[in-house]
């Protein structure tokens, strides 16, 4: 699959990054193969971390800029729905994080004015300023309304294109995961993908791969919250019945004595007379 997604291909020879040396198979006519077998290895290895992140319920920021791109990390980040930025990348959106929120909020408090009709008795020009300036932070901030944290992992396609947010992403410890053409320098990242990250099946099959792996990390993550709410209900059944069964014990022991007494009470009946005589 990785091979018919053309994910082998890297750049030409002269464009290469050496640091890329351990993942490159071979040249040929001039351009650089990348070794599939690593790159299995790798994207194995970026999807188990993806999932055990997904299953503890934190959030995965998908990054990619390019043209090639947009459309799929859109579509498979959605899916899982994890945050994404298919748009420029807005300078500081990890580093000054609350400025991105403030704008975020600014989205939500517009369709709120227009909404309860604050914006009726503006004019039309006004009215096309503010219309203007929520679709502008709908198609860059749009994707990330959901992100009310920092995300916990940031997943790259072209680490070369993307590096402000890979170094903002470094600044912080978040770890990175990418996919790594020839091209690039490899050590920023902390999950290398080694593979074609310009060819739209290449980028395809690897997202694909990945988001799978969130998905199963998230499945994991209901069933085990569903486990627990089970086991509480369990618990919280098991302490009502104790007092129930108390109440029983108690009732059936006041059951078993009561015959005893009215036998007792005759013979106590007799004495009495007796004892009033001496």
């Amino acid at each position: 699959m990785l091979l018919q997604a053309g994910c082998h291909f890297g750049h030409l020879r002269r464009k290469w990054n050496p640091a890329m040396e351990p993942y490159i198979f071979m040249e040929r006519n001039g351009i650089h193969i990348i070794d599939l077998h690593k790159t299995v290895v790798k994207i194995d290895e970026a999807a188990e971390v993806l999932k055990q992140i997904a299953k503890q319920g934190k959030k995965v920021l998908f990054v990619a800029t390019k043209k090639q791109a947009k459309s799929i990390v859109a579509e498979k980040a959605a899916s899982v729905n994890m945050p994404y930025v298919n748009e420029r990348w807005p300078g500081g959106m990890l580093t000054n994080f609350p400025t991105i929120r403030k704008a975020v909020k600014k989205m939500a408090t517009i369709d709120k004015l227009i909404s309860d009709g604050t914006f009726s008795n503006l004019s039309k020009r006004e009215l096309l300023q503010v219309t203007r300036q929520r679709a502008k932070l709908e198609k860059n901030l749009g994707s990330i309304v959901d992100l009310t944290r920092l995300p916990s992992a940031l997943f790259v396609v072209d680490v070369m294109k993307e590096n402000i947010a890979v170094k903002e992403a470094q600044r912080l410890g978040i770890p990175v995961f990418g996919i790594v053409d020839t091209n690039s320098n490899p050590n920023d990242i902390d999950y290398v993908i080694p593979a074609n990250d310009d060819a739209k099946d290449s980028i395809d099959v690897i997202l694909t791969a990945c988001c799978q792996a969130i998905a199963e990390g998230l499945e994991e993550r209901k069933a085990e919250k569903a486990d627990e709410k089970a086991a509480a209900e369990q618990s919280e059944e098991a302490a009502d019945a104790k007092p129930k069964r108390q109440r029983r014990a108690r009732k059936e022991a006041a059951d078993e004595a009561a015959p005893a007494a009215e036998e007792a009470a005759p013979a106590a009946e007799e004495a009495a007379p007796a004892a009033e005589e001496e």
